[in-house]
């Protein structure tokens, strides 16, 4: 027992080797804590936003894009149908088929992209077999002569009970992946912070104190090794925590100020080309007062400031543009409505169909033009700033473990010559 005593009263003299070695020990082992934990905080974010960038934001984009598409290809199923017979609308008629199969590309590569990424297959199944089911449909209308409004009405009702519905499904999964992404991200950052913080910290206070400890025991004013692993700790520590910082708050407003408009917009987008065809679907049905009601309460909620283009846009300078815009075509489906109640079928179907100013389809690809150009603006803001926060994080997973690589080999170096003196 005396013995251990001893040995233990040795081991805390501060003027003993043994001391100096706990003071290495405990440099080390915190150099070497900060060293594995930043560098797999590094590795885990630019992990994360790669998640973000090509898995979780084209996910939704693609569900996006999807409910669009089919939004717009049921409208120019209608076009189609009014077109049929009419030579004077023969421009119409191949527009509206060209239309009509870009838009059916486009779901299949959205539900094909959807499939392949594993994206809520379930979903996916069921849209692939509705989306079969509305084609025969659409295939009767357009062969049927007399009866294609009885077609019509089926493939619509697939559109809508069932098609879009699966879509909407598909498109909130997405967006709660994408959130799930975001969060991940967040919650790696923050413990990258304070991880960073805590042991640069304990890091950083360990070199001083040891270099004041030397300064005092063995009478040397400066230790050249501990200044530089000292330095070069702040060095490191001060950049990483500002790129944690910097880089979640670039993808948290890219994500609010880019990412989330962009599928406000396309759903506004894909809302207001289904009312549009509400207005077609009035004239196919001879007046069925259902598609004038769905139109105006489409159009409500497009014009509501809460959900609708305004709230999407965010801000006046292009809002008020597109609800102007949305105004002028919704006057022209009044006077359409009108027209086709006065019994005027063939006007009707002009002012809907034709291509010149004034028209419902000239207004109503202006307002689109609007939208569209802002949707894009806002994809690519986003695209843009991805891209900047990939090229802020590349080679930081090895910053940390070169820096600090070095601090391990100097603190060695440091107190070589001290242990020395005791031999």
């Amino acid at each position: 027992m005396p013995a251990v005593l001893e040995a233990t009263r040795r081991l805390v003299r501060p003027e003993t080797p043994a001391r100096l070695r706990l003071w290495l020990a405990a440099t080390l082992l915190i150099t070497a804590a900060l060293l594995v934990s930043t560098s797999l905080v590094m590795a885990r974010v630019q992990h994360q936003v790669r998640v973000i960038g090509d898995e979780a934001a084209p996910q939704a984009a693609n569900a996006a894009d999807l409910y669009f598409a089919l939004s717009d290809l049921d409208a120019q199923v209608a076009r189609l149908l009014l077109t049929t017979g009419r030579d004077e609308l023969a421009g119409t008629r191949i527009d509206a088929l060209g239309a009509y199969r870009e838009r059916g590309r486009q779901v299949d590569a959205a539900l094909q992209s959807a499939l392949a990424t594993g994206d809520s297959p379930e979903l996916v199944l069921r849209l692939l077999n509705g989306v079969g089911d509305y084609r025969e449909r659409v295939w009767q209308a357009l062969t049927a002569g007399p009866a294609a409004p009885g077609y019509y009405t089926q493939a619509t009702n697939i559109l809508h009970l069932d098609l879009l519905p699966a879509a909407t499904s598909l498109r909130e999964a997405s967006e709660q992946r994408l959130s799930q992404a975001y969060e991940a991200e967040r919650a790696t950052q923050t413990a990258g912070v304070i991880l960073a913080v805590v042991l640069g910290g304990a890091l950083v206070i360990l070199l001083i104190a040891l270099q004041v400890w030397l300064a005092r025991r063995f009478r040397r004013v400066l230790n050249p090794a501990l200044i530089t692993a000292t330095t070069l700790t702040v060095l490191l520590l001060i950049p990483l925590v500002g790129v944690l910082v910097v880089q979640d708050r670039a993808l948290a407003e890219a994500r609010d100020r880019s990412l989330v408009p962009f599928l406000e917009l396309s759903r506004v987008r894909a809302v207001s080309y289904d009312a549009a065809a509400d207005t077609s679907r009035y004239l196919i049905s001879d007046g069925l007062d259902l598609y004038r009601q769905d139109f105006d309460r489409k159009a409500e909620a497009l014009q509501s400031g809460e959900s609708g283009l305004a709230a999407a846009a965010g801000g006046p300078h292009h809002s008020d543009q597109m609800l102007d815009r949305w105004r002028a075509y919704r006057a022209g489906h009044e006077r359409i409505v009108k027209l086709a109640d006065d019994g005027k079928r063939a006007e009707a179907v002009a002012a809907l169909t034709g291509i010149g100013r004034g028209d419902a389809a000239f207004d109503f690809s202006y307002y689109d033009a609007a939208v569209a150009e802002l949707t894009a603006s806002r994809r690519n803001d986003f695209d843009v700033t991805l891209r900047d926060v990939r090229l802020l994080l590349t080679g930081w997973p090895y910053v940390p473990a070169a820096v600090l690589g070095l601090v391990l080999l100097l603190v060695p170096l440091s107190v070589r010559k001290r242990f020395a003196e005791f031999r």
